[in-house]
């Protein structure tokens, strides 16, 4: 069937022609433009000026002036131009419904919406229903997180987008578990059912098909399954050993055997979710390689213009000309001990400004307040109100330490309440060193900075005037009455601080948030979940992340930094289309082989993603006493000498030569961190991308580089490890050659103790992966793994 005959020829209009539709001049459709949110984004800006599409135009004129809609029925139309679809969107919507109908799907072979988090995908999905109701499709299920206040969150989401079909009795909209006796009037419309994923929710929305109300399956059905990471996609072991599906994939697949004509479509924002599904096993280059379910279609979702993600906070903040650079601040471990439990030993409370054990965390609260002063003095003078803005504490998920983290914010806040009303040294200490922070990143946005003295009678007006807000948030309870009416979290004052576990994980939203002091540390980290912790991502202007500070410790933002590297991994693979060849997952095993790794035997803390065009290098590292080390540097500069001049073009090396320099490299390094020491994941990668490489010709090969007489300190600015030992130039050649046979720089450092190292010369070893080599993943350890 061909695709594009479902595509309708769109009709573009521009300004004049508006303006004759709406009997109006030229310079009030111009005006309607600047007044009215809703209106509908031009598809395009050509020279003559912009164009529109004249169905979202008519509709949006028809709501205007009051006016009877010529096609009641198109659900998306009207959508769209009550929300103001780009043309990016809008034209997703209607390749994925085209697809829809195109192609049949099945849990096991479902179309695939791949998006961002906090990107737009429930717009797009919503998007996708309305024209799905527009192509003859009667019932739309959405699958949800099984949490109450999401299922909430998403009824009030749907009731809002589609409140005019609601109105006028064309849809209805309801949570599964309170779903009253339907009339044939109601089932007569187009029905929209929200269904936590879960066995009572499914068993009634079962219950509705097969005995409550069996009209239904005659019904055409679309199933959307929103956030389609674990819990839809889960298999258990049979007794055989062969994969069997969970209970609630059974339960979809009754669902689908009781409809007559239905359709299923994914959501999901990680693409790890493609490879946990059953697959017959594929060789290539002696390893077992992992390809991804094949779904009926795949549709990316576009990011909006103000999206921000992962490549913002785990890959920009290494640039010093970003704002970024300053956005990470690390957590003592023993601050994150003591904020689990009170004990007097630790930290007393009526001494909270000056305690050691609290001194991260005051400072996160007052760099917020700071933060949010900056940003309502810059939206003064404009007729919008000032922002709301919210400071999440999420550490732990026990109740009872929420409750002592309360007492501590508070006696924080009212501390500083009684610091501002004196005017003491110690307030204005702690405003010139959250204002010097701030300032930095704000001038290198560009955003006006306010002056000291206007963000200080700011501040001190917000505290003494109750402005700061404290909520602990710890059960579904909590959560819904703490909703406003878009279903997220309401800010009730110009600065809220939230208190809360696992609770705030769970897909809530939250407006504004530039401020997270961060602290969980679970024993089995999963890449949706702590993707998901990372609620700043999402719509930011820069403005906001100017001011924006995530606190963690250092192993807890290093773990979320690897999974950002290993979902941006899947997802380059994904969407280039490079992920058709496959994903290696591999590992060492006892008898340090490199050997292939199941995708549902990783443990996220301890993953190193292998992306091609990337480099590889230890950071955060100091070298070993000049006296234990002489030894082997010694060696180390004798067997590079050996194998001739490699410093101004790279030489093909046996991989076994390379592994020894890498390995001998390492033992001039010690990490204080054991989670920043990835020299097992380099020596494995290095072995895996050499032996695996497509030019058969030069496999177990490796292109050495090497420059002598380097002088990188240890710390950059600020206090932050160096992570560029390689000049642009060397960088550059590496990658030039690194097409299918990785190079392994080795860059001889002085070492000297004024730059911050122990006077011990060192080589520091840069790994150039080849940008044609096939993603991989590299698991330190996995579940019973020592």
């Amino acid at each position: 069937m061909n695709i594009s005959s479902y595509f309708e020829p769109l009709s573009l209009i521009g300004i004049h022609e508006i303006a004759v539709l709406g009997d109006v001049g030229s310079s009030a459709v111009a005006n309607w433009r600047k007044r009215f949110d809703d209106f509908p984004a031009p598809v395009a800006d050509l020279k003559s000026g912009p164009v529109f599409r004249e169905d979202q135009i008519k509709v949006w004129l028809a709501k205007r002036l009051g006016k009877e809609l010529t096609d009641a029925n198109s659900f998306y139309d009207q959508l769209a131009a009550k929300r103001g679809d780009s043309a990016e969107l809008i034209a997703k919507v209607e390749e994925t419904v085209a697809k829809l109908e195109a192609e049949s799907t099945s849990t096991k072979r479902p179309g695939m919406l791949l998006g961002k988090i906090q990107s737009g995908k429930t717009r797009a999905f919503l998007g996708i229903i309305a024209r799905s109701f527009d192509r003859g499709y009667d019932v739309a299920v959405i699958l949800t997180k099984g949490t109450k206040s999401l299922a909430k969150q998403t009824v009030m989401r749907v009731r809002d987008d589609f409140s005019e079909f609601l109105q006028r009795d064309q849809v209805q909209v309801y949570d599964i578990m309170s779903v009253p006796s339907l009339t044939p009037y109601e089932l007569n419309q187009k029905l929209i059912f929200i269904v936590k994923k879960e066995d009572d929710n499914l068993d009634r929305l079962l219950r509705a098909f097969e005995t409550d109300f069996p009209g239904l399956q005659q019904k055409k059905i679309l199933i959307v399954d929103d956030e389609a990471d674990l819990a839809s996609v889960s298999f258990r072991k049979g007794k055989d050993g062969t994969a069997m599906p969970g209970v609630i994939s059974q339960q979809i697949d009754r669902l689908r055997e009781l409809s007559k004509d239905s359709d299923f479509l994914q959501v999901t924002a990680t693409p790890y979710s493609l490879y946990l599904q059953p697959e017959e096993d594929v060789i290539e280059a002696g390893q077992l390689l992992f390809k991804p379910r094949r779904p009926a279609f795949t549709v990316v979702l576009p990011t909006h213009g103000r999206y921000v993600g992962g490549d913002y906070y785990f890959e920009k903040n290494t640039d010093s000309e970003s704002p970024a650079y300053y956005f990470y601040r690390e957590v003592p471990l023993e601050e994150r001990e003591a904020l689990k439990a009170e004990d007097r030993r630790r930290i007393k409370i009526e001494q909270v400004l000056s305690e050691k054990r609290t001194a991260v965390l005051c400072d996160a609260i007052f760099t917020f307040l700071v933060g949010g002063a900056i940003l309502r003095l810059q939206a003064k003078g404009r007729k919008d109100t000032p922002d709301k803005y919210a400071f999440l504490f999420h550490t732990e998920q026990a109740r009872k330490s929420h409750d002592w983290q309360e007492r501590i914010a508070v006696a924080i806040r009212d501390s500083l309440i009684a610091e501002a009303q004196e005017d003491t040294p110690r307030f204005n200490e702690l405003l010139h060193r959250s204002y010097s922070d701030l300032k930095r990143s704000v001038n290198l946005e560009g955003s006006r900075l306010p002056s000291l003295a206007e963000v200080k009678t700011e501040l001190a007006a917000a505290l003494t005037g109750g402005q700061l807000m404290i909520t602990k948030v710890n059960s579904e309870g909590d959560i819904e009455q703490l909703l406003d009416q878009d279903g997220q979290l309401k800010l009730r004052t110009p600065y809220n601080l939230f208190i809360g576990g696992q609770i705030l994980d769970r897909g809530i939203t939250i407006n504004n948030l530039i401020g997270f002091y961060y602290g969980r540390n679970p024993k089995k980290f999963q890449q949706d979940t702590v993707l998901q912790h990372s609620r700043m991502y999402g719509a930011r202007s820069m403005n906001q992340l100017a001011v924006t500070r995530f606190y963690a410790p250092q192993n807890v933002y290093q773990i979320m930094r690897n999974i950002h590297g290993f979902d941006a991994a899947l997802r380059d693979a994904f969407e280039s289309g490079a992920h058709e060849r496959g994903v290696y997952f591999i590992q060492k095993d006892p008898a340090n082989r490199v050997v292939s790794c199941s995708p549902n035997k990783l443990m996220f803390s301890q993953i190193v993603s292998i992306r091609p065009g990337r480099r590889l290098l230890p950071v955060g590292f100091q070298t070993i006493s000049k006296t234990t080390g002489a030894k082997t540097l010694q060696s180390l500069d004798r067997l590079i000498e050996q194998l001739g001049d490699s410093a101004t073009a790279p030489l093909y090396i046996p991989v076994e030569s390379a592994l020894e320099l890498l390995i001998s490299a390492y033992s001039l390094l010690e990490f204080e961190v054991d989670g920043e020491d990835e020299r097992k994941a380099h020596i494995a990668a290095l072995e895996h991308l050499s032996l695996t490489s497509a030019d058969v010709e030069h496999q177990g090969k490796v292109l050495l580089l090497t420059a002598k007489d380097r002088n990188v300190r240890r710390y950059r600015e600020e206090g932050r490890f160096s992570n560029a030992p390689d000049t642009k130039q060397q960088t550059d050649m590496a990658r030039l050659h690194a097409t299918q046979i990785p190079v392994l720089m080795l860059l001889r450092q002085n070492g000297k103790e004024t730059d911050g190292w122990r006077d011990l010369p060192f080589w520091w070893p840069v790994i150039v992966t080849p940008d044609q080599a096939i993603t991989s993943v590299f698991a330190s350890a996995t579940p019973g793994t020592p």
